[in-house]
């Protein structure tokens, strides 16, 4: 083999190299939505994140504070209710009937 064949066969390597390379360049960014140009994120230092997470646990525990203690809610009518007579049920319930019977026969 001569120098001139064995430059040609390195010159063609490196170009079906170059090719292979700009073929997986451009699937890089298949899958994923292309970002505009200039709308990368920066990165946000450990300064700045300890900040903020102190500043919004800062905001909880005031949220929690002036909320008071989670209460769990009481039905308040239903104990100054007094129970409903055997008549008053029958009364409501024929009513109901009624109604029932009304939107059955419009359906």
């Amino acid at each position: 083999m001569n120098l001139d064949s064995i430059l040609d066969e390195l010159r063609s390597y490196r170009t079906r190299m170059d090719q292979a390379i700009a073929a997986l360049q451009g699937t890089v960014g298949v899958g994923r939505a292309a970002k505009a140009a200039g709308t990368q994120r920066r990165p946000m230092s450990a300064a700045a994140r300890a900040r903020i997470g102190a500043s919004k646990k800062a905001w909880w525990t005031k949220q929690k504070r002036n909320s008071g203690a989670v209460k769990k809610p009481t039905l308040i009518h239903t104990a100054r209710r007094k129970p409903m007579s055997p008549a008053a049920r029958k009364k409501l319930s024929a009513q109901m009937k009624a109604r029932w019977a009304e939107r059955k026969k419009a359906a």
